[in-house]
């Protein structure tokens, strides 16, 4: 099945999930891309939620379709959060950050009760690692924390614009991805990123996900962390 069918379905499987009166945490990328615009048309259709966007792309987007947005500043609590992952394990550990909104994304997914995955079926793997882990980093320190993270035996690439100029995230810092292979234990490299001074944020979202809708061909599957996988329905 083609895999944007399978994040659409996955997509609309999480919107289903909304009621009236849910602060609603709106991921970044191209999956959460089609919940946001399917959360537009339950909103218009008479759906009242408020939306905090996890990127100035997702702010856009959420107000052309006439999502009412609010901000942490009001609520510091969040109901629900539906974002994507670049890939998802058996124990829903996840890489983010392709879409470079990582900060912005662990922050609403820290203060969230029910935050839910939704991808196609490549996100989901055995075990992390084949996708590089972003690291967003502040620009004054970022050849120093390069050299840092290549001795945890990564290969690091700053991430570039066209033309070659570096990626700058919606805080105004950088961004590398490091590649690892596959990655044997998820906690202890994330915490020995965290330890590295001038990493702002990465992209290891250890712990943090507690539902996971995969599109797979003609159906959406639910995985919950530690527990098996179950049918969400068919797409």
């Amino acid at each position: 099945m083609n895999k944007d069918l399978e994040k659409e379905a996955a997509a609309r499987a999480a919107v289903k999930r909304l009621r009236d009166g849910l602060i609603v945490g709106l991921g970044t990328g191209s999956t959460a891309a089609y919940a946001v615009q399917f959360l537009g048309e339950r909103v218009q259709a008479g759906l009242k939620i408020k939306g905090i966007p996890t990127s100035v792309r997702t702010k856009e987007l959420a107000a052309g379709l006439g999502i009412p947005l609010t901000t942490l500043d009001e609520f510091q609590q969040i109901d629900i959060t539906i974002d994507g992952a670049d890939e998802i394990d058996p124990e829903l550990r996840l890489i983010k950050g392709g879409g470079g909104a990582l900060l912005r994304e662990k922050i609403v997914a820290s203060v969230t009760r029910q935050f839910v995955v939704i991808a196609d079926s490549s996100k989901q793997v055995t075990s992390l690692g084949k996708f590089p882990v972003p690291v967003e980093v502040i620009p004054f320190a970022q050849t120093l924390i390069a050299k840092k993270i290549e001795s945890l035996g990564a290969t690091v690439k700053a991430r570039e614009y066209a033309y070659g100029n570096p990626f700058v995230t919606d805080e105004g810092h950088h961004i590398l991805d490091c590649s690892f292979g596959a990655i044997s234990d998820a906690e202890r490299l994330a915490k020995e990123l965290d330890h590295i001074p001038g990493v702002v944020e990465h992209g290891l979202f250890i712990g943090m996900a507690s539902v996971a809708l995969i599109g797979q061909g003609d159906r959406v599957i639910e995985l919950r962390r530690g527990e098996g996988e179950s049918s969400a329905g068919n797409a």
